[in-house]
């Protein structure tokens, strides 16, 4: 029995529809998938429908794309069980996603400057009935004009870098502001749900723990395809010392994620998901 606790569809930067989920997962023998699009539960609700039918159960989650701006460093934080279109969520995320769709467009305006032969309408054909583009779409329509065969490699690194350790930020690169991370823990609980850190061996966020934990963190992401052994044990050592629940995930994107990875291949096991179906009950309860 396989569980797949991180799950992205076309509604924000994966590559296929929640039916192609299903297909993947019905191939795979996977039983449980959270969808965790990024900063939105649009659809989540026939999403479980449609999941009840196939015999797949579907866990309503989100992604928050949270920052630390003490250690200026980005947090995702994982919600789990969440509310549908809880007013909270709303209003904390649906300024983000303008933010980065607006990001995105400024963008491509960039590239073309420079002298990239793309338009804003071919990056938007791949966000079609998503909720706004991502850098993901803008790699795909150079993919097509035959720029780079990949979405990450050196062209994603050359166009929007950073820019940290001193280097030039690439030419396409855009500053999205994201929202504070232990405001978006809170939101999860308000919306019901169970906030959990994602990938912190990814994004170097576990020194943010504590003060993620103060705000009502429940759980930690162990298993990650970008996890190395040591981010492992020492998000193991974190779930220990503050009672987080571990999990794990493929942080499925299809093709367009970071690693090449299947659904469900970083399964925690049922036995994480009848912790977070615990923990949110006794959250209820306080």
């Amino acid at each position: 029995m396989k569980v797949e606790l991180h799950c992205h569809t076309r509604l924000s930067d994966g590559s296929l529809t929640f039916d192609e989920i299903m297909e993947q997962a019905l191939e795979n023998r996977v039983t449980h998938v959270a969808i965790t699009n990024h900063d939105t539960t649009r659809e989540l609700e026939q999403m479980v429908k449609t999941g009840q039918e196939r015999g797949i159960e579907i866990i309503p989650g989100i992604e928050v794309s949270g920052f630390d701006f003490k250690r200026e460093r980005r947090v995702h934080i994982l919600g789990y069980y969440i509310e549908p279109g809880n007013p909270a969520i709303e209003s904390l995320c649906s300024p983000l996603l303008e933010r980065r769709h607006q990001g995105c467009r400024h963008a491509v305006d960039r590239l073309i400057q420079a002298g990239y032969s793309i338009t804003w309408d071919d990056v938007l054909k791949y966000a079609e009935s998503g909720t706004g583009v991502y850098k993901q779409h803008i790699m795909h329509a150079l993919i097509d004009q035959g720029y780079t065969t990949t979405i990450y490699g050196e062209l994603y690194k050359k166009l929007f870098s950073r820019g940290q350790n001193g280097e030039q930020p690439g030419i396409a690169y855009t500053p999205t502001e994201y929202v504070d991370a232990c405001e978006a823990v809170r939101v999860i609980l308000q919306a019901g749900g169970v906030p959990v850190l994602a990938h912190p061996g990814q994004y170097r966020s576990f020194e943010a723990v504590p003060e993620l934990v103060e705000a009502g963190l429940q759980g930690i992401e162990v298993w990650h395809p970008l996890h190395d052994h040591e981010d492992e044990i020492r998000a193991r050592e974190f779930a220990l010392e503050f009672d987080l629940i571990m999990t794990g995930g493929s942080d499925f994107h299809g093709f367009y994620g970071e690693k090449e990875v299947e659904l469900g291949s970083k399964s925690p096991g049922l036995t994480v998901v009848n912790e977070l179906k615990a923990r949110k009950v006794a959250l209820s309860r306080r």
